[in-house]
C-alpha cells in the first residue's frame, strides 16, 4: 500500500514538473508580454495549431447598434418574433439588459457575466471548451447553447426544463456551479446598491423599479434582440437570387432535406426556416456517455490552448475528486422512463459558429458531426426513429457541410460589435471590487 501510495505522489510531482517546465517553455523569449492582466490577456497563448476567437479586454472597441429593429422587423427566412404582452420590447429594456448581460457584479465574486459564457465573437456560446466553466474554475454539464435566434424557442435549455426567457435568466444567476448568488434577494439588493442602476431600471420600468421580474425582462429584452437571418441561404432560397450561393451548397440543400433526412427535425417551412422543430430527441449520444461508451483509455488533457497531453484515464481518476453526473436529458425533470436521453434539437443557423456540437460539446467540427448521422448515432432501446444511417458518399458530405455553412445571418457582425461595446463587468480602477466595499446591511 505504502509503495502503491508512493508511486502515485511521484506520478503527481512528474505530472506537475512537466506542467511548470512547459509553462516556463513557452515564457522563453517572451519577456516583452505583460501578463499582469486579470486573467483577459491571450498574449503567448496562439500557437500555429490553436488561434482563440476570443478578444483580449484592449481589443474590445465594438459598435452599438440599434438593436430593436431585429424583434420589430422580420428578417428574411424567419418568422415574425412574439414577444411577451407583458414585458413589450424597448429600446431602454434592450440596453439595461445588455448592461446586465455582461456585468460580472452579477456572481457571488463579482468574476462572471452571462456574457462569459455566451461570448460574443464565439457566436454568443464558447468555442474553446466542451461543457461551460463558472465562478471559481467549477465545471458544469453541459455546452453552453448560442443565444443567436433564442427568441423562436418554445423550450429553454438543453433538457427544455424552462418555457420563459423572462424565467430563465435566474438559473445560471443562482446555480451554484455558475454565477452562485446565494437568492433572489441577494442580487437585488446588490443590484439596488449599484450606482447607477435605480435611474436604469426607473427609465426602463417606469414605476416598477429594480425588482426580480424586472430582471428577467430586461435580460430577456436583449436575448430576444439577438436575432440573425437575412443569410446566403435565404437570399437564394425564399429571396430568389440564384447566384448567391454555389452549386455546392444547393446539392448539400437537397441532401439536407433528403437522403440526409436532416428536415425531419430541422425544419424548414414555405416561408421561413428555423432549422429545428421546438421538440427533444434521443440521438443516443446521451445513452453513450450514461454507458460509458464514449469513453477511452487515454484522454487528451489540455495543458494550455493548443497544448495537449495524453494522459491513462486512471490516473485522471485517482486525482480527480468530482465525478460528473450521469445526464439523463429531459427525465431529470419529469423522470418518465421513456424520456430518457431526450435533448431538445438545436437550431442550424449560424451553425459554422457555434462549435462544440451536442448537448455534451463532444464533437468540435461538422464533419464529426455529419459522420456521427451517417453512421446511424448510437443504438438503443429509445433511439428517435429518425435516426438512421444514411450512406452519404464523401462528395454529398462535403456538399452538405457547405450548405451548413450557407446559414450565417446577414448581421451577425453587427450583434457581435453592439455586444463587444459593452464594459465588461462595469468595474472600474476606483471600484475594483465594490461588494468586498460597500455594506449589504450585515453589520448594522
Amino acid at each position: 500500500m505504502s509503495e502503491l501510495l508512493f508511486r502515485t505522489n511521484k506520478l503527481r510531482a512528474s505530472l506537475l514538473i512537466f506542467l511548470l517546465l512547459f509553462i516556463n517553455n513557452i515564457s522563453v523569449g517572451k519577456d516583452n508580454i505583460d501578463y499582469s492582466g486579470p486573467g483577459d490577456n491571450k498574449n503567448g497563448y496562439d500557437t500555429s495549431e490553436y488561434v482563440t476567437n476570443s478578444l483580449s479586454l484592449d481589443e474590445r472597441k465594438g459598435k452599438k447598434a440599434d438593436l430593436i429593429k431585429y424583434v420589430t422587423v422580420k428578417q428574411l427566412g424567419l418568422p415574425s418574433i412574439k414577444v411577451p404582452s407583458n414585458n413589450p420590447i424597448s429600446r431602454a429594456k434592450i440596453e439595461l439588459g445588455k448592461k446586465l448581460f455582461f456585468d460580472r457584479r452579477l456572481s457571488l465574486n463579482n468574476t462572471v457575466s452571462c456574457g462569459m459564457c455566451h461570448v460574443p465573437e464565439q457566436g454568443f456560446t464558447n468555442n474553446e471548451i466542451k461543457t461551460a466553466v463558472g465562478i471559481e474554475g467549477r465545471s458544469n454539464l453541459r455546452n453552453t447553447p448560442t443565444l443567436l435566434n433564442i427568441a423562436f424557442s418554445k423550450f429553454l435549455f438543453h433538457d427544455a426544463r424552462e418555457y420563459s426567457l423572462e424565467n430563465q435568466v435566474w438559473q445560471p444567476v443562482l446555480n451554484h456551479s455558475e454565477m452562485a448568488m446565494p437568492s433572489f434577494g441577494f442580487t437585488i439588493k446588490k443590484l439596488q446598491l449599484i450606482p447607477g442602476y435605480t435611474k436604469l431600471f426607473n427609465e426602463a420600468f417606469p414605476n416598477e423599479g429594480i425588482n426580480m421580474v424586472t430582471f428577467g425582462k430586461a435580460i430577456a429584452s436583449y436575448e430576444r434582440s439577438l436575432v440573425s437571418g437575412n443569410s446566403k441561404f435565404d437570399k437564394w432560397y425564399y429571396g430568389g437570387d440564384e447566384n448567391i450561393v454555389s452549386n455546392k451548397v444547393k446539392k448539400g440543400f437537397d441532401i439536407f432535406m433528403g437522403k440526409g433526412n436532416c428536415a425531419s427535425c430541422h425544419t424548414v417551412g414555405k416561408k421561413s426556416a428555423l432549422f429545428f422543430d421546438n421538440k427533444l430527441h434521443n440521438t443516443g449520444i446521451g445513452y453513450a456517455e450514461s454507458m460509458g461508451l464514449l469513453n477511452k483509455k487515454k484522454t487528451k488533457v489540455q495543458l494550455a490552448p493548443g497544448e495537449y497531453v495524453e494522459v491513462d484515464n486512471n490516473i485522471i481518476k485517482s486525482v480527480n475528486q468530482q465525478k460528473k453526473m450521469n445526464d439523463l436529458g429531459l427525465y431529470t425533470i419529469t423522470e418518465n422512463p421513456s424520456h430518457r436521453w431526450l435533448f431538445k434539437t438545436a437550431g442550424l443557423r449560424n451553425i459554422s459558429l457555434t462549435a462544440p456540437y451536442m448537448h455534451n460539446g463532444i464533437f468540435a467540427t461538422l464533419d464529426e458531426v455529419i459522420d456521427f448521422y451517417n453512421d446511424g448515432g448510437f443504438q438503443n432501446e429509445l433511439l428517435s426513429p429518425m435516426i438512421k444511417k444514411l450512406n452519404l458518399s464523401s462528395s454529398e458530405k462535403e456538399n452538405l457541410k457547405s450548405f451548413l455553412k450557407s446559414l450565417v445571418g446577414e448581421n451577425i457582425n453587427i450583434l457581435i460589435a453592439d455586444a463587444i461595446s459593452v464594459p465588461v463587468g462595469d468595474l472600474t480602477k476606483d471600484d475594483p471590487n465594490w461588494a468586498n466595499e460597500r455594506d449589504m446591511g450585515y453589520n448594522k
